[in-house]
């Protein structure tokens, strides 16, 4: 088959490894891809955002299945788009997608239908917002409605840091039109876990948890990121948990989707947060998650494009899906300054790493003499698998050593929760 996966970032570079490895795959295109993946696969050109270009080159080149990875082409329906061409896509639809790209609709379906999340309110004029905070209990958590590259959430302390967060996300657009609504949070507290569940629509089946350390700072301190890493399982997210999330958020999410003529195939990804024996929804992504991707897809034992056709063609509950029993940890190495201001094109050298160890690319090129160079925020992930968690947390960090550019910037601190 030729197979063709949308987007450029580490997410991606998991997903095409994974799917390198499929007997069935002759050849395996990337949308736009980047430095790292074009050693795995031929990179097209094309923005991830740019839906009819992509739709075009997807059914003149007669490829036979195409992976939306990202949120953004996701939401502009490039799945839509691409089955009513004639060409099978793995990914939610638009009208599914909505479930990420508007916070406020995810919030308004739980509230619907039961399914526990934290207590919120929905604003689209900032001083009603502001006025709605006067009387808070604090700390609370100010969401911007729309996509915002995991960036868009704010935790305040004070409330003053709340009415500049007003300020930030509606008046002075930080986030773009992702901003122009808001959702108020009440703080929750507990310890997070995300899972990804593949799902047709009908069953779901969930992958191995996962965590993911979003500050930029050792000590879950600094500011919200895309994430520096991610860890796989989390110890404390028991066969207990993993049963009752099943049967009262997993399971309802998708019926509700269904319910709301909206049916979900694809990825379903829940970030849960877990207190006692209390578990709530934090939010929806309608994707794999970047980076718990890149700790959770290693793990994979099963044909990856095996599940992918499976969720398409509605017969999920036909696959068995193995995981390999080791923790995988990655380490997210980012340019100095990230997620705020950051140079590019510093040459990044290698030394001698592991020969078991994964490194992916997120942010990287090649300069005129073929080395290559940074080219984002996240530039490299780094992941080790061990039979235990000590273990892969120390060869991630061992091989995370073993390379270098200038300003680099990495966490020293993820996995380390787990023990």
């Amino acid at each position: 088959m030729n197979v063709a996966v949308v987007g450029g970032g580490g997410r991606e570079h998991a997903i095409v490894r994974a799917l390198s490895r499929s007997s069935r795959v002759e050849k395996l295109y990337c949308i736009p891809g980047n430095a790292g993946i074009a050693e795995l696969a031929e990179c097209v050109p094309i923005a991830a955002t740019d839906v009819l270009a992509i739709v075009e080159w997807v059914t003149s080149r007669r490829i036979d299945f195409v992976m939306v990875a990202p949120d953004d082409p996701l939401s502009l329906g490039l799945v839509d788009r691409l089955e009513q061409a004639g060409v099978r896509a793995f990914g939610p639809s638009a009208a599914a997608a909505k479930i990420e790209s508007s916070k406020a609709f995810a919030k308004d379906l739980m509230r619907k239908y039961g399914i526990p999340t934290a207590a919120y309110a929905t604003f689209d004029d900032a001083e009603l917002a502001k006025a709605y905070l006067r009387d808070s209990a604090l700390p609370v958590v100010v969401k911007a409605d729309g996509l915002a590259l995991g960036k868009g959430v704010l935790i305040c302390e004070t409330r003053e840091e709340a009415m500049s967060a007003i300020d930030a996300i509606m008046v002075e657009g930080a986030f773009g039109k992702a901003g122009a609504k808001v959702v108020i949070e009440e703080f929750l507290r507990g310890f997070e876990v995300s899972v990804l569940c593949f799902t047709d629509g009908r069953t779901v089946v969930p992958m191995v948890s996962s965590q993911d350390h979003k500050r930029a700072l050792d000590g879950d301190k600094g500011l919200n990121t895309g994430g520096m890493g991610a860890f796989s399982p989390s110890p404390r997210y028991t066969e207990a948990l993993a049963k009752k999330a099943y049967e009262t958020i997993f399971l309802p999410t998708v019926e509700a989707m269904n319910r709301e003529g909206r049916p979900f195939k694809g990825v379903l990804y829940f970030g849960l947060m877990i207190d006692g024996e209390d578990i709530r929804v934090l939010e929806y992504n309608a994707r794999f998650g970047d980076p718990e991707t890149q700790a959770v897809l290693p793990r994979l034992r099963t044909d990856l494009l095996d599940v992918l056709e499976a969720v398409v063609d509605e017969r999920l509950d036909e696959v068995k899906i193995e995981w390999d029993p080791r923790p995988a940890v990655c380490v997210v190495m980012a340019s100095g300054g990230y997620p705020v201001e950051y140079a590019k094109g510093y040459k990044i050298s290698f030394g001698a790493l592991d020969p078991d160890a994964i490194v992916y690319h997120a942010g990287t090129a090649r300069d005129r003499d073929g080395d290559f160079v940074t080219n984002g925020g996240r530039v490299l992930g780094v992941t080790a698998m061990a039979p235990t968690m000590k273990e892969a947390i120390d060869k991630a960090y061992a091989n995370v050593r073993r390379i270098d550019w200038k300003n680099v910037h990495y966490r020293t601190d993820i996995g380390k929760s787990a023990l």
